[in-house]
């Protein structure tokens, strides 16, 4: 398909999906919403790696309140159901690593779009925005499940009642993020991660997604049950021979991802 608020890219084995509308800082369109979910859908499926990034000053500034509907009656429960979700789930459900390229603010649904991806690096200059209480509004897009799962109940509801800004350092300090990078190392640092995944072990690197994730809603016993199943599909996998091998003979694993 066509695009007209993101791009997408694909090459050496990396999706690079870029929201496209920097005079609206990124924010998020009905359109945009649906062509990112399809973009990260077609990138996962053709590639060993997914990075969401933007163009322009900002990551993505949230939601959109001039796109569409009447603030006197908005159908918010529908508007996440049909749209947020399928997004999120895009993200999550991908088969390959999902990488958010923080270049600026995340705000709103910005924020926790990004929180849905595998790994957040994100620039020192950046920041992270629950603003949602601004407007009379809780976190969604996933935020009321990511964020006390990454910062704890106390600053996650600090974060969701007084909607401030969280510095990527502050971000990274606290474990929202993966790490917060220089400004000016920050688009080499993030295709070197990108490519780190793109060339490793994408079977290994699909069951450690899910199994981390699972974990979640797992006690021990059935989380040491999906660790098995897991295991036992990587230990068939080409990578893990070539892994061994390498090992052996003392070299860099060259990963077919499969």
């Amino acid at each position: 398909m066509s695009y007209e608020t993101i791009t997408l890219d694909i090459a050496e084995n990396i999706a690079t999906v870029r929201m496209n509308r920097p005079d609206k800082y990124n924010a998020l369109s009905s359109q945009m919403r649906a062509e990112l979910a399809a973009a990260i859908r077609k990138g996962a499926a053709e590639a060993r790696v997914v990075v969401l990034t933007g163009n322009g000053k900002a990551f993505c500034s949230g939601q959109d309140l001039s796109d569409g509907g009447s603030l006197a009656n908005p159908d918010l429960e529908r508007t996440l159901r049909d749209e947020y979700q399928p997004l999120v789930r895009a993200i999550v459900e991908a088969p390959v690593p999902v990488i958010a390229a923080v270049n600026g603010a995340a705000a709103g649904a910005g924020a926790n779009i990004a929180l849905s991806c595998d790994v957040v690096i994100a620039t020192e200059s950046a920041y992270f925005m629950q603003a949602f209480s601004k407007i009379g509004l809780i976190p969604d897009a996933g935020g009321t499940y990511w964020l006390p799962r990454s910062i704890g109940a106390p600053k996650a509801m600090g974060a969701a009642l007084f909607g401030e800004k969280i510095t990527a350092r502050d971000a990274d300090a606290w474990g929202m993020i993966w790490e917060a990078v220089a400004d000016d190392d920050f688009d080499a640092h993030w295709k070197t991660r990108a490519s780190q995944l793109a060339n490793g072990p994408t079977v290994a690197f699909s069951k450690i997604k899910q199994t981390v994730r699972e974990s979640w809603g797992n006690d021990l016993n059935a989380q040491l049950d999906r660790e098995g199943k897991a295991q036992g599909v990587c230990g068939g996998s080409r990578d893990f021979q070539e892994g061994v091998l390498a090992f052996l003979e003392k070299r860099s694993p060259r990963y077919e991802g499969r």
